[in-house]
């Protein structure tokens, strides 16, 4: 059974249909809502109440939609509303971009840093930053869609991401 006809069984609240759909995409969920929750049980939580919310929602998505990124979607702005009812994050309105040079020269960065590594600095970082650098370099998502994801502008965004990105650099060169 292709995608579109997944989505068509779905509709029809097809049992089948559902079970397949979490099986292709509960790994990628898991893997979007841990990098930005931080924590197994939070993630795991995230991922069943998202697919849970998807199949209830599902008569909403074109047949020929992209689900997993729809899917995807939805696990990221279900586990941002976590982190916001938990109020663990305090954005400050920032007007001014920061467009100065980097405190850090990349090319100064060995190549030979696993992706591993490079993960374990980010979730070290302030959890400020290391949401708008998981939502910007992992999950791919522009500073536009960030700002409207976490209801700030986007020149906040840039700010945030410029200085978790020096952060993360000066992390990575003291290994």
């Amino acid at each position: 059974m292709n995608t579109k006809q997944l989505i068509q069984q779905c509709k029809l609240n097809n049992y089948s249909a559902q079970i397949k759909i979490y099986h292709n995409y509960k790994n990628m969920m898991f893997a979007a809502a841990i990098r930005i929750l931080k924590s197994r049980e939070e993630a795991e939580d995230v991922v069943q109440d998202c697919f849970i919310k998807s199949f209830q929602k599902i008569h909403q998505l074109n047949d020929d939609a992209n689900l997993g990124a729809w899917l995807k979607r939805i696990v990221v702005h279900k586990s941002l509303d976590v982190i916001r009812t938990q109020k663990k994050i305090i954005w400050i309105d920032e007007t001014l971009v920061l467009e100065t040079e980097s405190q850090v020269d990349e090319d100064e960065i060995e190549n030979n840093i696993s992706i591993d590594f490079i993960k374990d600095c980010i979730y070290q970082l302030k959890e400020k930053y290391s949401i708008i650098l998981v939502l910007y370099m992992i999950e791919n998502y522009n500073h536009r869609e960030i700002g409207e994801m976490l209801n700030i502008k986007e020149s906040t965004v840039r700010n945030q991401y410029k200085r978790g990105k020096d952060q993360l650099l000066k992390m990575i060169q003291k290994k």
